[in-house]
């Protein structure tokens, strides 16, 4: 395959993950938008809220082990897979009655369509190289906010026409997602089975614990400023719900839009580390202003409230890119799914945390409070270290790269070091070494 037809490819292959993903996220976290439909045929609030939480336990409950499948078995089929079969515990719920048997069906939804998280990360490890990888990532990053929206956007009108007509669209979109990967994907070339730097358990060293909590410190003040912000600008600041709305949702497409600038801008300083701490720190400052503003009842809230919804997202591609890139091609899967897993799981506590606490003692203190995370988060980033190049290949890959490994070390900027100079239409900072332009299979 030629470099034009391998950068066309890898596009492909970016534009079908994000579908893919999208439509994943689409019910898995869009089924709130079906609350109303669901207390119109009995269920209480609480049950209906449980039944609309249900595909993000069994996504918690099943992200590592289908990381595992894709590092073992590749991510064509893994996605294809559990998108699939998704698709078709959705469209049999469309049948389904009992507050039981739909919810084991949302969970089962939930558990298949995690496929989606670990696999289309793995997808752009391998496809995409160093210079271009945080800018697909932030790319991909934005199927979670654009599912949401299309389940806000469609699930409403359809429910109107019952539950079973937003059910049955919700499953036909997985489904087509899932044929659309079987047709157009290609797994990425792979290192050989005896290639060392498959070898090496990237987690013996600190460096992706360290990534996954400082990813998950950023969770906290991402989710206290998203979860409350309409809240607070109702009864806080006086605003009606019409006029908040839309303000909101320009700080959804202005977070979007920092995720693609935060990854372009790691592809250019060749490092994830360095821009990942910055913006840590720079969330934490508007986080200080908002507190202050709440607390005062200052209408300088509203603007660092608006620049901390946006800038506490910025750094989810980062991240993401980071742990792919340091865990390589034989672990990146499992490693995602971790990642994904604990962060999931922490943003399940933080509305009903930081709820008991805002009722308690007000926005202004628990603002206050969030603060600290972005500052401790900043501090746990791993340093920028030149044992740490950047090749995707894990802690291993010096040893089996010999010398060449060791001319790349110097002058490195740190972990998930893109290396982009080295590999600027060569692949080499894809796993393995191996070209970004040769399917695996």
């Amino acid at each position: 395959m030629d470099e034009e037809q391998g950068d066309r490819r890898r596009w492909l292959v970016l534009a079908v993950g994000m579908f893919a993903m999208t439509s994943g996220c689409a019910f898995q976290f869009g089924l709130p938008y079906l609350i109303p439909a669901l207390r119109d045929e009995g269920l209480s609030l609480s049950q209906a809220g449980l039944m609309a939480a249900c595909p993000t336990i069994g996504l918690v409950l099943t992200l590592t082990p289908w990381g595992a499948a894709a590092d073992r078995w590749g991510e064509r089929w893994v996605l294809a897979s559990g998108l699939g079969l998704g698709g078709l515990v959705l469209l049999g719920a469309a049948r389904v009655d009992g507050t039981v048997g739909l919810g084991a069906c949302f969970l089962l939804a939930g558990a298949a369509g995690a496929s989606a998280h670990a696999s289309s990360g793995r997808l752009i490890l391998g496809w995409f190289p160093a210079r271009q990888r945080g800018l697909a990532m932030g790319l991909r990053q934005t199927s979670l906010p654009l599912g949401v929206a299309v389940a806000a956007l469609l699930l409403p009108p359809l429910a109107g026409h019952g539950r079973a007509t937003a059910l049955v669209v919700l499953g036909g979109a997985s489904l087509g997602a899932a044929l659309l990967v079987v047709a157009a994907v290609r797994d990425p070339a792979r290192p050989a089975a005896g290639d060392g730097r498959r070898a090496g358990n990237p987690y013996r060293t600190s460096v992706l614990w360290r990534l996954h909590g400082a990813a998950t410190l950023l969770v906290v003040p991402q989710f206290t400023v998203s979860v409350f912000a309409l809240v607070f600008l109702v009864d806080a600041r006086g605003w009606p719900p019409a006029a908040a709305g839309p303000l909101l949702a320009c700080v959804q497409v202005a977070g979007a839009g920092t995720r693609l600038a935060a990854g372009r801008w790691s592809d250019v300083a060749g490092s994830r580390v360095g821009p990942m701490r910055r913006l840590a720190l720079t969330a934490a400052g508007a986080l200080a202003v908002l507190a202050a503003g709440a607390s005062t009842g200052s209408a300088v809230a509203v603007a660092a409230l608006v620049a901390a919804g946006v800038l506490t997202v910025s750094t989810n591609g980062l991240s993401f890119t980071a742990v792919a890139e340091y865990a390589g091609s034989a672990w990146a899967g499992r490693a995602l799914g971790v990642h994904t897993t604990v962060q999931n799981a922490v943003a399940a506590c933080v509305a009903p945390t930081m709820g008991a606490l805002i009722a308690a003692a007000g926005y202004g203190t628990a603002y206050a409070l969030v603060v600290a995370f972005p500052l401790v988060a900043a501090a746990v980033v791993p340093p920028a270290s030149p044992a740490l190049h950047g090749t995707s290949a894990g802690p291993t890959s010096r040893a089996a790269a010999g010398g060449s490994g060791r001319r790349r070390a110097t002058g490195s900027t740190g972990v998930a070091e893109t290396g982009a100079r080295a590999s600027r239409g060569t692949g080499a900072g894809l796993p393995g070494g191996s070209s970004c332009n040769e399917p695996g299979r």
